[in-house]
């Protein structure tokens, strides 16, 4: 899941270091960006994110998201 977490944020954004440690999707990533990288994780994890989980906790890290992720198609 998290491979796939990757691709969708390159693809989204393809000057993203998805390897960096550091890296913070809320942070490093602009508002337009992470628009586009929830709806292309809806549709790849056949999930809606709900307005709830859109924190930036759960954009913290592609950690963070899988656990978002996972937790949404339960």
């Amino acid at each position: 899941m998290k491979d796939k977490i990757k691709e969708i944020i390159l693809s989204v954004n393809p000057g993203m270091d998805v390897e960096d440690e550091d890296f913070n999707i809320a942070e490093d990533m602009d508002s337009m960006d992470i628009l586009a990288l929830m709806e292309e994780l809806e549709d790849a994890f056949d999930i809606e994110i709900t307005m709830e989980e859109k924190n930036e906790e759960n954009f913290s890290s592609i950690d963070a998201l899988a656990e978002m992720i996972e937790r949404l198609q339960q």
